[in-house]
């Protein structure tokens, strides 16, 4: 295995402007290109522009494309309308979460299933083995795509003006077939920020193209590029989970308060079935450790893995942890104790390095834009 990162369509446009790179699930990926807070701010009030073409795209095919997705995913596939996306998980026998995953229907028998970069290959070696029996195709196609995302209020009015899709009748979480730029492209609206925004998924070799006039035509609406760091602090503002912190293969989605995305209605089996069903009883009758905003009284950070606590007994820990520039204070997203979780406990804190910080229980998410 070659240890060497792989280089997206956009990496020699990254480093001419002046971008930080760092190796991110095997890709050599911009983490910031000048101040954090800044391209974080920028997504919040104006519009920022991300390469994303790290996430792992697996196209399914064929007559029994959806039912393959049906058996290998927890979600209902099958009853996705074409034009539309749906978020979901794959899970593995024993109910642990091995990605969550947006599957978008692209026709009758044609769906593109989007992975998370560090999990491309787990998923894409899943679906292949559990395709075993049904008519239908996997294929790795995640060197066909360049993925740029666009997000921020402004978003929407700087597509419109390199595009004659119909932006205004592509719902949350759709798909269609559009030319941006000149540029022939899949336009989603599935987002990751908790602001308004836009996927491209587009041909590598167009990529330099899109993303040159997408920064041209956000130019007058203060439009700047935007990397990975300040997209952790808006995921994390908007109470979105990130595989490996919040979603692990040790937690079921009923662990993790995501329980609303296994649909034990749809027609016979699926991977992880039985197991996915004694979670959903235990849950029920005895929750798990619940997943809560914290936010906190002073200016220390908390870091994922750091522990919290209540009458010096630990209650759960932090899975999740950053500065919020939109609040001001410091966040976690942490998995604690029921008898903790509810919005307003007292007397809960992040022990940071032997002082135990005090912080307030919250619901999430911390932000939620003004629609």
């Amino acid at each position: 295995m070659s240890t060497t990162p792989r280089l997206t369509a956009l990496d020699a446009l990254h480093r001419s402007l002046g971008a930080t790179m760092t190796d991110f699930a095997g890709w050599d990926m911009p983490l910031r290109y000048a101040s954090e807070r800044d391209e974080h701010n920028a997504v919040r009030t104006k519009a920022g522009l991300f390469d994303l073409s790290h996430m792992g795209e697996i196209t399914v095919t064929g007559p029994e494309a959806a039912a393959l997705l049906d058996y290998a995913l927890v979600g209902n596939i099958g009853g996705v309308a074409v034009g539309r996306a749906r978020y979901t998980m794959i899970c593995q026998e024993d109910g642990g979460i091995l990605d969550d995953l947006i599957v978008y229907r692209l026709g009758e028998t044609e769906y593109m299933v989007v992975a998370n970069a560090s999990n491309a290959q787990t998923v894409l070696d899943a679906l292949t083995e559990r395709a075993a029996g049904f008519d239908a195709a996997v294929r790795d196609d995640r060197d066909a795509y360049a993925l740029i995302a666009v997000q921020g209020p402004e978003s929407p009015g700087v597509l419109k003006s390199l595009t004659d899709a119909d932006l205004d009748g592509l719902k949350y979480y759709a798909g269609l077939p559009g030319t941006v730029a000149g540029v022939p492209a899949l336009i989603a609206r599935t987002g990751y920020t908790g602001e308004d925004g836009f996927e491209l998924f587009v041909e590598p070799q167009h990529a330099e193209k899109l993303w040159r006039a997408l920064t041209e035509a956000g130019e007058r609406v203060g439009l700047v590029p935007c990397g990975l760091s300040c997209r952790d602090t808006l995921r994390l503002e908007a109470g979105m989970p990130l595989y490996g912190h919040e979603l692990t293969t040790s937690l079921t989605p009923f662990d993790a308060g995501l329980g609303r995305v296994v649909k034990f209605e749809k027609e016979g089996d699926f991977v992880g079935r039985a197991a996915l069903e004694a979670a959903a009883e235990r849950a029920a009758a005895t929750p798990p450790r619940k997943l809560v905003g914290l936010i906190a009284e002073g200016r220390r950070v908390p870091r994922a893995g750091m522990p919290v606590v209540a009458a010096g007994q630990v209650i759960g820990e932090v899975t999740s942890g950053a500065p919020s520039p939109t609040l001001g204070k410091p966040l976690a997203i942490a998995y604690v104790d029921a008898a903790h979780a509810a919005p307003g406990t007292e007397g809960v804190g992040v022990d940071i390095r032997g002082t135990h910080e005090p912080y307030e229980v919250v619901a999430l998410p911390f932000y939620k834009r003004q629609k």
